[in-house]
């Protein structure tokens, strides 16, 4: 079959890989359809390469059930399907405690595992989601990054009319404005670097949005907010300014939730560093997208808001190309030489 397999920083190829098969009683065979690529993806191509260098990456993925082992009983052949793609070892104290994002042993799809760039994935059946039939495949593909924007949600407590700032209008963030809009929030702030994210934030029902390349974008929120802030700040850019700003948008004693990933030091200002003191601000970090029982509501919580439509998935999606179109495509993704969100590979187009 083919895949795309990261061996080095800039280094993707798609080549023929052998067909995984159904080795265990609980494994499900699935043939992916429809695969999106994420932001860390991007990243790890221009950064970081391979964790084990010509493994198949990608990590949000839908598709059908092609087989399954003899002890495997919540899916069938045929079956639409997504799975999540976090392995905590189940053993370690953290997952006693059913604290599984904190799992000290973590491995995850496309990174310790092969991922889903390929034409066939095998999963454990406690990883693999049914779909409802009313939701189709790229849709499903967004049910991964969902689950995570939904795991930092559940980290703090939005009330009805709270404020809320979202940091970074990737994926994550844009997600996180309809979020925090179905969690009750009232005015939902967007920021980033990109006026046309910023476009597409509106579209998602963001309040009022802010370019941070402006000079005065602090100014004017802060006339916005009558100089107060916000009572829940998500940053999701993992850009060392944007955490840093962050710091600057909540309210006394607000919290700021950081869900991006940095891929470089982070150093702050002494005047930013000093909101958390002064402000009293809470501070917090949010991983992943699972909690207990595993995969954690998250997952269905995503599933049953996107099936419904009540998140609308179609602004982000700016293309969808073939598998074999991925290589060329990345640099251009990598260095910001074209506008995109979300870019789709349809791996069912190689069938």
């Amino acid at each position: 079959m083919k895949a795309l397999n990261l061996y080095g920083v800039q280094d993707v190829r798609y080549e023929d890989v052998r067909k995984p098969e159904i080795e265990n009683a609980n494994d499900v065979l699935i043939k992916v359809h429809t695969a999106g690529i994420c932001g860390s993806d991007i990243s790890r191509f221009g950064k970081i390469g391979s964790y084990n260098p010509g493994l198949t990456w990608g990590h949000e993925f839908s598709g059908t059930v092609e087989s399954t082992g003899s002890g495997v009983t919540s899916v069938s052949k045929g079956d639409r399907v997504t799975a999540c793609n976090c392995f905590p070892c189940f053993h370690c104290d953290y997952c006693k405690q059913g604290n599984y994002a904190r799992c000290t042993h973590m491995k995850v799809l496309g990174g310790q595992v092969n991922g889903a760039f390929a034409e066939y994935i095998r999963m454990p059946a406690e990883n693999v989601l049914k779909l409802p039939d009313s939701m189709d495949f790229a849709t499903a593909s967004f049910i991964e990054p969902s689950s995570v924007v939904v795991h930092g949600m559940r980290q703090v407590d939005i009330k009805p009319g709270s404020s809320v700032a979202i940091v970074g209008c990737g994926t994550i963030g844009l997600l996180a404005v309809q979020w925090a809009k179905i969690c009750g929030a009232g005015d939902v702030f967007a920021f980033d670097t990109d006026e046309d994210k910023l476009a597409v934030a509106t579209k998602t029902g963001a309040t009022a949005t802010f370019c941070v390349k402006d000079e005065n974008y602090l100014s004017r929120f802060h006339e916005i907010t009558y100089d107060k802030g916000v009572d829940v700040v998500f940053e999701s850019s993992g850009n060392a300014a944007g955490i840093g700003s962050s710091l600057l948008l909540a309210a006394k004693g607000g919290m700021v939730v950081l869900m991006g990933i940095p891929y470089g030091d982070v150093a702050l200002p002494r005047l930013n560093f000093e909101k958390i003191v002064r402000n009293e601000l809470n501070v917090i970090g949010s991983w992943n997208s699972i909690s207990a029982p595993f995969p954690g509501k998250e997952w269905q919580t995503s599933i049953h808001y996107l099936s419904s439509g009540k998140i609308d998935i179609s602004p982000l999606i700016t293309r969808q190309v073939r598998m074999e179109d991925v290589p060329s495509l990345l640099p251009d993704l990598y260095n910001r030489k074209v506008f995109f969100v979300k870019i789709l590979i349809n791996v069912e187009a190689l069938s």
